[in-house]
């Protein structure tokens, strides 16, 4: 018998060459998710966004709920029954869960649940633990909650989940915010805005009184001062009208970046007819 060849270990990247090397499926689910969630938010409805992407309509569904953007009270009874389930049972187990729960089909159950992709978090996780997608399901379902029921404890839940996220002043000029930990671990009732090279804090007393002030949810507020002379008003008022907790006057909109939407709403109507959303 001949003597054995010594063994040569594996190159990095050796084997079978890929028979579409420039094929990328995760780049390509983002891209339809972007594009959906663009047509979406202009008031598109779903059939005018699956014709226009050339997607079928639960495709379509699948790809906003991964976005975080999709609203039905269904999908959210669904997603919230599923993640009971998948706290003790595996994926599939808690697909069947559910389905049995709901009285639903295996398909119809994943068809209201976002692409799985990564490992699972409950929804309690910290941010920094789940997708952005997740992460706007959890603003999304805290706005809804707010707006219903404007208390001291929903309006701490959505400003937590709202760090860091961008929003813009009565002027027009860009902000974000943060809440800080103190030395037990908990968050401090303050926040500090982050507009330039400098922040400033923002009391919480100062949020509450803002709250207190308003007369009702959704009603037009002309300008920051009208929910009362507070310390850091302008950045309230932005936060509020955020939040869904007041409406702002049409020239308002516009400062803060809001024109450009209606265009798109109105190219979505004239393109799409009456298939874009009421």
């Amino acid at each position: 018998m001949g003597e054995k060849r010594a063994y040569k270990s594996r190159k990095p990247g050796g084997g079978r060459k890929k028979l579409k090397p420039e094929f990328n499926a995760g780049k390509n689910l983002k891209e339809q998710m972007e594009s959906a969630v663009v047509l979406y938010e202009e008031e598109c409805s779903l059939r005018s966004i699956a014709d226009a992407l050339t997607l079928n309509p639960i495709k379509v569904r699948k790809l906003l709920i991964m976005a975080g953007v999709y609203e039905s009270e269904v999908a959210e009874k669904v997603q919230d029954t599923f993640e009971e389930y998948r706290k003790a049972q595996s994926y599939k187990e808690a697909i069947l869960s559910t389905a049995a729960a709901f009285e639903l089909s295996k398909a119809s159950v994943t068809s209201y649940l976002p692409y799985q992709k990564g490992v699972y978090f409950p929804s309690t996780a910290d941010k920094e633990k789940i997708s952005v997608g997740a992460e706007r399901r959890r603003r999304y379902r805290a706005v809804r909650k707010l707006r219903s029921e404007p208390t001291e404890e929903h309006l701490w839940e959505t400003v937590l989940l709202y760090s860091g996220v961008r929003f813009k002043t009565y002027s027009g000029l860009p902000f974000t915010y943060e809440i800080r930990k103190g030395r037990s671990g908990e968050y401090t009732k303050e926040l500090w805005i982050d507009r330039r090279e400098k922040s400033k804090s923002l009391a919480w007393s100062s949020v509450l009184l803002a709250l207190r002030n308003m007369k009702k949810v959704g009603e037009v507020v002309d300008r920051p001062k009208a929910l009362g002379d507070i310390r850091g008003v302008t950045y309230i008022y932005g936060m509020f009208y955020r939040f869904g907790l007041i409406d702002v006057p049409d020239e308002v909109k516009e400062k803060m970046g809001y024109p450009q939407n209606r265009k798109n709403r109105l190219l979505c109507a004239k393109v799409y007819g009456n298939m874009c959303r009421n």
